[in-house]
């Protein structure tokens, strides 16, 4: 067993994570590397947000850990393990499987020197980078995420592009009737557009213009406590993956380790 590293998983979590692991495959050699520590060995790398050859070497070798990781990404176990365990949280808050409200917005953040595709300027933030588009439910617990270049993609084409994924999860969003947005999502034409195409409502909330500073803007700090609760793992402190689809799983996994810990 490794030792206790701030990123490992408790026993319980363990306990709640492992049914969801995949099975071996049949037919070849039996499994012989831990679970286990295969999962704490990607959470560290996630927490500590460091290289892939990088971690302590009492994990398993590293190409066998990004092995699993790259395999998860590509079959889709990450976001499978993910979904289940968002609806056993929204069960046990005492909510129904299936929200019927949602949030979205974006975050641009800063790209690492070696990563060059899919990278743009956001001349609002002065950043160069990629946007994260994400749609959290009323618990700030991730719905769907799309991750896209800083300046190629406007908030609303971003829109567009989640709300095309979360169009295919339509059996698991039966309730789904309203989606809360900031003001760079307005539009008359646009609202029309989604309530036509998706039937969901689209609710701008802006600030009045007399406030100034800070404000906590109702619905809208949710989906913000939720991008402040990926800067507790330093792999998403910047992207430093070269796909963005790795980025994507590494959300999916950093929310994953959140949603055990409330539960165990």
């Amino acid at each position: 067993m490794n030792p206790s590293y701030p990123s490992n998983l408790t026993s319980e979590q363990w306990e709640l994570l492992s049914g969801l692991i995949p099975a071996p495959k049949t037919g070849g050699r039996k499994r012989s590397v831990d679970m286990q520590a295969i999962v704490n060995a990607i959470l560290y790398i996630l927490c500590a947000g460091c290289a892939w050859r990088m971690p302590p070497s009492d994990f398993p070798k590293w190409k066998t850990v990004y092995h699993y990781f790259r395999q998860w990404r590509q079959d889709g176990t990450w976001q499978q393990i993910h979904e289940r365990l968002r609806l056993w949280v929204r069960v046990s808050q005492n909510r129904e499987p299936s929200p019927s409200e949602a949030i979205l917005d974006s975050q641009t953040v800063e790209t690492a020197t070696m990563v060059s595709q899919e990278v743009g300027y956001d001349s609002g933030k002065k950043t160069k980078g990629r946007k994260r588009h994400i749609l959290v439910d009323t618990l700030g617990l991730l719905i769907v995420v799309v991750i896209t270049a800083a300046s190629s993609v406007s908030e609303q084409a971003g829109a567009k592009k989640v709300l095309a994924k979360l169009d295919s999860m339509s059996a698991r969003m039966a309730r789904l009737i309203q989606i809360w947005v900031d003001g760079g999502y307005r539009g008359q034409n646009f609202s029309h557009w989604v309530i036509d195409v998706y039937r969901w409502l689209w609710s701008v909330v802006t600030r009045h213009e007399e406030q100034k500073g800070f404000v906590v803007l109702p619905k809208r700090w949710l989906v913000e406590r939720t991008f402040g609760w990926f800067n507790w793992c330093r792999r998403l402190s910047a992207y430093y993956e070269i796909l963005p689809e790795t980025t994507e799983a590494f959300i999916y996994v950093a929310m994953i380790r959140l949603m055990l810990k409330q539960l165990a």
